[in-house]
Formats: structure tokens, C-alpha cells, sequence
């Protein structure tokens, strides 16, 4: 059996990788682990490293080659690019996306994916609602997918528990909003591992969606009241009656250092009840779920707080870099392709630029390339140049690639590139800029050329919302 492991170097993904190095599924094992960058994580020969942007659908394509099963541990809630015109939702939606299709061309057929608690009734917050999502878009290419919905997973490098263990740390006093009173089922991260391998050795476990949590189930509150006992500190509590997410996201980010792109959607789902709902699994598993007080004590046990360095090596990172990601989610009238609406992109681009700027197509060399040449009316020289990549384009995922123009950089990736692409079984689409590299000052930059990006894309929205079907 060859197990594919895509987040490998996270939380969880980590913990699985180790699980299955010290202790292997049967003696045919292999692990393929993936990872952004080209030097392995470990040195043991039982594990194959592969480097792959999952942002590329044709690294994708290569990464998952002779996978077996796959398990599917990725949630991109911080940014990816120095300019990130994205939601997480539409990020983790492309990934998602990306993965499943890379699946469906290699064969792999069962995908096993980390998602989170859905409560039965109730608008979700937009969390909940994306890991709904990923779990959708995984299975859109034919893959069998097995969701394991957690809400709270007890583990030291967990950033959820590690902002909640802080704040009983360093607060002596803590005002608790009306969210503390949802109810919450943690669940042990060693149990998590177990589960994962349970599912893997089970081939005949039906496809779907199973809840896990551990055997406790209390208010955030009284789990925060716990963690003080477990740590032997004497806190006061006191209950505010108002759900305030923005005090809560003030305070949080002031004690702990996260980074604001983590903590607001996670607190935004704090209103939901975050209970084990469908019992299927937990009630065929060879092994009793771990109780709070001995789960609290391991997690607590190796805990250290790196989300402030962390956070501040990410901004770090980022500020010296010049890419750009723009991702925008656009209605697909019924009936409709991607193929179709990058055509009518640019039919309808050069009427809503004109007069200022032209928007052209040239038909270049012997394999009779399209180009589409952005220039301002008597400026010479293009702005843009886009050229059509008929072989890595098909009626659901159109691909263009920018190929220059002055306002692209003189050392611009050649990955760089704009693509539409339908998602969530043609309900919606994506327009998405990857891996580009602006020529301008990044001041100027960022406050013209991107704007007029985003005000591009919000009318041309309005004009497919305004389409008859």
C-alpha cells in the first residue's frame, strides 16, 4: 500500500507521518510525504519526499503519482503570496480542487480528509462552510472520500490549543462572551492518529462523512476552567452576555501574537455547537477515546507557544517577496463552461476598458498561438501579454499565461498565469492569478494596478450575475 500524505510537515500530519514510519500498516508499506520546498524532513528511507506547489496543477499531477490512498490534511487560512486577493474559502476551494482533479487523472481512488464538526441546523460560519466545501470539491472526480470531523484536537503544536492555553496561562482574570458557553467535544490528537490508520487499514468502510471527539463534552469556559485546574492556577471568570468576536479577536491576538487571518474564522465558529453528531465510527473502533483530564495533561505536557514567532517569521517572509495571488469566485450561468467564460472574459474586457485601454488578440508563430495584448490607446508598447496554453486547457479549466508586458517584472516566473476554472461540479467558477510578479514599485503598485485588478473582476462578476441562463 502506497499513502500519500499531503500536509505532512503540519499538526497532524506530522504526528501520522511518525505514526506510520515507527509503526507500518502491513510490510508492503510506503509513505510518499509532500512538502513546498526540496529538502526532506527526515532522513528515513521509509519515507519518499516529493516538493510540489499545490497551487500548480501539474505539480500536482506528478506529486500523487502511484498513490494508493491519500490523506488530505491541508487548510490554507494564512496568506500565500506578499498580495493575497483571496479568501481562505476560495484558497482552500482551489486546493481542493486541484488535488481532486490530480486524483482522478492518476487513479488514486479513496482520499481520507480532516474536516470540521458540522452542527445539524443553522447558517454555518464561513469556516465551517469551507471545510464543507473541500470536503465537496475532493469528491467531485470520482474519488471515495472519508471525512474525520473534529472540532478541538488536543495536541501542543495545535494552534487552536495553543491560544486557549495561553490565555488561561498569562490572563489571572478572563471576561468569557456568550461563545464560551458553546459546547465543545475535544478530542486527543493520539486518538486522531489512530483513527486515521483505522480508516486506512478499513477499506470497506463506506464513503463519507464520520464525527470524532473525545468522551467529554462541556462549554469552552468550563474547558478553559479545567485547563487552570490541570496547570494548578487559580483564575476568575466572568460571563459576559454578548457574542463580541471583535473584542474577542482584539484580546486574543493581544495575548497570543496570532495572526489575525487565523484567529478570525476560527472564533466566528465558536457559536456552533461543536458536538459528535454521527456515532459510525466511534462505535466500531477497536480502542476507548482518550478522556479530558489525561488528553489535557499530554497536550499541556509538550506544549510550547510559537504562533507569535511564528506569525512574525511569515510577515517577514513575505515582505521581501514580490508575488501576487488573486483568486475570485464568479457565478457560472447553468449550462455554461469555463471554456466559455474565459470567452466571453474577453468579449467583454476590451468593451468595459475602452476607450482607455485596447485589448487585442494576435495570432503568433507556426503553432498559431493566441496572445491577448493589453496597451493603452497610442502607448506603443503592451502592458500585458497573455498567451492561450491549449494543451494544458480543457472545457472545465481554461489557461493563459503571462508572458510580458511592461507592468510584468523582468524576472517573472514563467509559472505565471491567470486561469478559469469551474469548481463544486460547475455551481460556481474561479478566476485565479498565480506566481505573478508586478514591474511597478510594490506601493504603487498595490494601489494601482492590484485595485484596478479587483475592480475588473467585481464588474465582470456583476456582468455573468447579469446573463440570462
Amino acid at each position: 500500500m502506497r499513502i500519500l500524505i499531503i500536509g505532512a510537515t503540519g499538526f497532524i500530519g506530522n504526528r501520522i507521518l511518525k505514526s506510520l514510519i515507527e509503526k507500518p500498516l502491513d510490510p508492503q508499506q510506503a509513505v510518499i510525504a509532500l512538502t513546498r520546498s526540496s529538502a526532506p524532513k527526515t532522513e528515513s528511507t521509509a519515507v519518499e519526499w516529493r516538493s510540489c506547489d499545490l497551487f500548480s496543477l501539474m505539480q500536482t499531477e506528478v506529486a500523487v503519482r502511484d498513490a494508493d490512498v491519500a490523506i488530505y490534511l491541508v487548510h490554507s487560512m494564512l496568506p500565500a503570496a506578499r498580495l493575497n486577493q483571496s479568501s481562505f474559502e476560495d484558497t482552500d476551494l482551489i486546493l481542493a480542487d486541484n488535488f481532486a482533479r490530480a486524483c482522478r487523472k492518476n487513479g488514486v481512488k479513496r482520499i481520507i480528509y480532516m474536516g470540521g464538526l458540522i452542527p445539524p441546523t443553522g447558517a454555518l460560519s464561513a469556516h465551517l462552510r469551507s471545510r464543507l466545501e473541500v470536503e465537496h470539491a475532493l469528491a467531485a472526480y470520482g474519488a471515495e472520500v472519508t471525512t474525520l470531523r473534529a472540532g478541538l484536537v488536543l495536541g501542543s503544536e495545535g494552534s487552536s490549543f495553543q491560544i486557549l492555553a495561553q490565555l488561561v496561562k498569562k490572563l489571572p482574570v478572563l471576561i468569557c462572551p456568550s461563545w464560551t458557553r458553546s459546547t465543545t467535544q475535544p478530542v486527543a490528537v493520539p486518538d486522531v492518529i489512530q483513527l486515521v490508520r483505522y480508516v486506512i487499514q478499513k477499506e470497506s468502510l463506506e464513503p463519507g462523512p464520520y464525527d470524532i471527539g473525545g468522551p467529554d463534552r462541556l462549554s469552552y469556559q468550563e474547558l478553559m476552567e479545567f485547563t487552570a485546574k490541570v496547570l494548578g492556577l487559580r483564575r476568575r471568570f466572568f460571563s459576559l452576555s454578548v457574542f463580541s468576536p471583535g473584542l474577542s479577536l482584539l484580546w486574543v491576538r493581544f495575548i497570543t501574537g496570532a495572526s489575525r487571518n487565523l484567529i478570525t474564522p476560527l472564533i466566528q465558529s465558536l457559536k456552533h455547537e461543536m458536538v459528535v453528531q454521527n456515532r459510525k465510527l466511534l462505535d466500531q473502533v477497536p480502542f476507548s477515546m482518550t478522556g479530558l483530564e489525561s488528553a489535557l495533561r499530554e497536550a499541556l505536557r509538550g506544549i510550547k507557544p510559537t504562533l507569535r514567532t511564528s506569525t512574525r517569521a511569515r510577515a517577514q517572509q513575505l515582505k521581501i517577496k514580490r508575488d501576487v495571488r488573486s483568486i475570485q469566485r464568479l457565478p457560472l450561468p447553468q449550462g455554461r463552461s469555463a471554456a466559455w467564460m474565459a470567452q466571453e472574459y474577453f468579449r467583454w474586457l476590451p468593451r468595459s476598458l475602452a476607450p482607455l485601454i485596447l485589448v487585442t488578440p494576435n495570432t503568433r508563430g507556426e503553432t498559431a498561438s493566441v496572445f491577448w495584448e493589453f496597451r493603452f490607446r497610442f502607448f506603443p508598447w503592451p502592458l500585458l501579454i497573455l498567451k492561450e496554453a491549449p494543451e494544458r486547457s480543457t472545457s472545465d479549466r481554461t489557461l493563459l499565461r503571462i508572458v510580458g508586458g511592461v507592468l510584468v517584472a523582468k524576472d517573472s516566473s514563467p509559472s505565471a498565469r491567470l486561469e478559469f476554472r469551474e469548481v463544486l461540479g460547475g455551481s460556481h467558477a474561479l478566476a485565479a492569478i498565480h506566481d505573478f510578479k508586478p514591474r511597478l514599485p510594490w506601493p504603487i503598485y498595490k494601489f494601482t494596478q492590484a485595485v484596478a485588478h479587483l475592480w475588473v473582476m467585481n464588474r465582470f462578476r456583476a456582468h455573468l450575475s447579469e446573463k440570462p441562463i
